[in-house]
């Protein structure tokens, strides 16, 4: 059947543009296949296919390659060639890895789904896909996701349920289109801060991770769908610090009096701390109190602060207060906090 089809695509020649072959139980791609140079569109799903044939590096015109529920372990070095593709499907295989090369040539690609597959981690070499806008990588083993991989600046959904994420890189700041993030049924504790920065974030999926409290700046979020349930969120009863006398390193004094005069334009600091990259290094480092606005360095105090979700945001069951991170500069702020606001023990 699929052999008929494929002849019946060969008269065509040059004018063929799609081609279907669904579920006819094909054991490998046809080599036939290289002699369809305009082709746009192959599907080749639900077959038992375990590898491309050499020809498909004549297909430079194809825009979607369908390879979903078949066999191949890797993502193969072949897709290098297919410069005019958009779209790659290869969910629904035994993926492991990607072959050296495989990501070379997909300037154009702004799809990739490797969803259902055997993925321990996702190469550098990601960080070619200089066009991709969304990137699904559900139900893998997924222990890290490569820091390269926020560079890619045209990002705008990011699926990444079900695998075994610990953490996120601070680096995903750098997503400034990022609109769909998903990161459901990981092992992820902590939200990197970088993510309050996500202006265009709109919906939020992490449900079933072990995530306590969100970063400062997330309630600014402009968020329109937010889950996350089955997570240990500080929802009834926060610790309450013990209190100290206020005592600041020469370090921390400084670095606070640069700082803010950096904060209120001073010329003459502006024009020095060019001068010491690891001052300026340093101070890059500093925090603003929640209270007082200034700037500090060292984490004085740590805070939670309940804040209710957005009124027009889609959310989890039953939540009604976002416990949120916030960071005070001293004792003297802390008494003046608002009643919401309280203390974390650091024991």
């Amino acid at each position: 059947m699929a052999e008929r089809l494929l002849i019946g695509a060969l008269k065509g020649g040059k004018n063929t543009k799609i081609i279907t072959l669904n579920g006819k139980k094909m054991t490998k791609m046809p080599s036939t296949l290289g002699k369809l140079p305009g082709l746009r569109t192959l599907n080749l799903q639900n077959n038992l296919i375990p590898k491309v044939c050499p020809e498909i590096s004549t297909l430079t015109q194809l825009t979607v390659l369908n390879l979903g529920n078949n066999l191949f372990k890797e993502v193969p070095e072949e897709m290098k060639y297919l410069t005019s593709l958009k779209k790659l499907h290869l969910f629904g295989n035994r993926i492991c890895r990607f072959a050296p090369g495989a990501c070379d040539g997909l300037q154009n690609l702004i799809l990739l789904n490797l969803n259902h597959n055997q993925l321990t981690q996702l190469p550098q070499e990601v960080n070619r896909l200089k066009s991709l806008t969304c990137l699904n990588v559900n139900c893998n083993q997924l222990t890290s996701i490569p820091r390269e991989l926020f560079f890619l600046e045209d990002l705008s959904e990011l699926h990444f349920n079900y695998n075994q994420l610990i953490c996120i890189p601070e680096e995903i700041k750098l997503l400034k289109k990022l609109q769909k993030l998903l990161l459901a049924r990981n092992n992820i504790e902590v939200l990197p801060e970088g993510i309050c920065d996500l202006k265009k974030l709109r919906i939020l999926d992490i449900a079933g991770n072990i995530i306590q409290i969100f970063p400062p700046g997330f309630q600014n979020l402009k968020l329109r769908e937010f889950y996350c349930e089955e997570n240990p969120l500080i929802l009834k009863q926060p610790f309450i610090a013990n209190q100290r006398e206020d005592i600041w390193s020469l370090k921390e004094i400084t670095s606070r009096f640069v700082m803010n005069q950096l904060a209120g334009q001073n010329p003459f600091l502006m024009h020095a701390i060019e001068q010491f990259p690891e001052v300026k290094n340093i101070i890059s480092k500093g925090k603003n109190c929640a209270i007082c606005g200034k700037f500090f360095l060292t984490i004085w105090l740590e805070c939670v602060q309940f804040v209710p979700p957005s009124k027009n945001c889609k959310i989890s069951k039953n939540l009604q207060l976002v416990p949120v991170r916030i960071l005070l500069c001293s004792y003297k702020c802390f008494n003046q906090r608002q009643p919401n606001l309280f203390g974390i023990s650091q024991e």
